[in-house]
């Protein structure tokens, strides 16, 4: 098996077990076995569990980024941008639940605490201009300054675009609702609703 096989294995290892378990649940020894390799082989790929953790929320991140740029036209309009990305997010968490799990707990966690506190309230230059959370960050200031949206700290326009999707997949996830493509667009739209400024 290759080097990287074997990585691939550790992620999606700890991928299943923190999704069903959440992370105290997850210790190396249980991943490694998860995973068909033995304990020490963690440590050829990742300095320790917390570094796991984080390269496998960052690998999740670039996943959902990719996904979200597919059709992204940088050029129109705010509403149309943010329409595209809160679907695409919706979508996503919906048809990948295991990932919406970790995503969950991972910011619910205090390494979740770390990341926000570094993207939302950082300096954007030093971010990953990569990470789903910059895109919004981004659309979200040239939406303030265009006055499109609402003049509102970062954390807040956070809170009211992904609060809703967040809620809304977790629901959809444990059979409280039942999304499709048009409830998927009626809610982004009512995202949007609270965000943008009303003349």
């Amino acid at each position: 098996m290759a080097r990287d096989d074997k990585r691939e294995l550790l992620l999606q290892a700890t991928l299943e077990l923190v999704a069903k378990q959440g992370f105290h649940g997850a210790p190396c020894a249980a991943i490694a076995e998860q995973a068909g390799v033995a304990t020490g082989t963690i440590y050829r790929y990742f300095e320790n569990k917390d570094v796991l953790i984080v390269a496998l929320y960052a690998e999740l991140e670039s996943r959902i980024t990719t996904r979200l740029m597919e059709g992204y036209v940088a050029d129109r309009p705010i509403c149309d941008r943010f329409m595209h990305l809160a679907m695409g997010v919706l979508d996503y968490f919906i048809t990948h639940p295991l990932e919406f799990k970790y995503i969950e707990q991972f910011h619910n966690s205090p390494y979740g605490t770390d990341f926000r506190r570094d993207k939302l309230l950082g300096n954007t230059e030093s971010s990953d201009s990569s990470c789903k959370c910059d895109i919004y960050k981004r659309l979200f200031t040239e939406g303030v300054e265009l006055q499109v949206i609402k003049d509102l700290p970062m954390p807040v326009l956070f809170d009211l675009a992904f609060g809703p999707v967040v809620s809304v997949a977790r629901n959809h996830i444990l059979g409280f609702i039942q999304l499709d493509d048009l409830l998927i667009q009626q809610i982004a739209r009512a995202c949007w609703d609270s965000l943008k400024r009303h003349e």
